[in-house]
């Protein structure tokens, strides 16, 4: 039986050559007269709106490495103000300092030379304390020397003479 079917699926018979050709030509008309422009059309508008998609991709990805490029430029420039920045503020900061330092020892001279001047005025102050206690000391050293023969006012003149004729100390 296997022989049978296998010899009707292989054999050729006329009639249904020609209707299977008939219904083929038949289905390429129909498809030819309705489904051959919208199915071109289809495909048409598929292909523009895929170049469409391609060209707005490749616009996006030079847009994206503009992009791109433009934040390395200002991200460089950042780190350069950055820098700057860093630089100045460096150097502001060691310029107080110096001037920090310079007030520092012009305080420091100007305390000395008023330490100075008042070591002077007090070393001055205790000079004339003592010319006056040594003053005193001679008048009455004098006075008990030269009690009968002079009196108090000649004392005194001779003393300041002789003070006068001292040197005076400038240490």
């Amino acid at each position: 039986m296997y022989w049978i079917l296998a010899a009707n699926l292989v054999s050729v018979e006329p009639g249904l050559i020609v209707w299977k050709s008939l219904t083929f030509l038949l289905l390429l008309f129909l498809l030819y007269k309705f489904a051959w422009k919208p199915i071109l059309q289809a495909l048409q508008e598929r292909e523009e709106s895929i170049d469409a998609s391609l060209r707005r991709a490749e616009r996006a990805l030079a847009e994206a490495r503009q992009i791109q490029a433009e934040n390395e430029r200002i991200r460089r420039e950042a780190e350069q103000e950055a820098q700057r920045i860093l630089r100045e503020a460096r150097e502001e900061a060691e310029r107080l300092r110096q001037e920090q330092l310079q007030q520092t020892r012009e305080q420091i001279q100007q305390m000395q030379a008023q330490a100075r001047a008042e070591i002077e005025r007090e070393k001055q102050g205790a000079l004339d304390e003592l010319r006056a206690v040594v003053a005193d000391l001679a008048i009455q050293a004098a006075e008990k020397i030269l009690r009968e023969s002079l009196d108090a006012e000649r004392q005194r003149r001779l003393v300041a003479r002789f003070l006068e004729s001292l040197p005076a100390n400038k240490n």
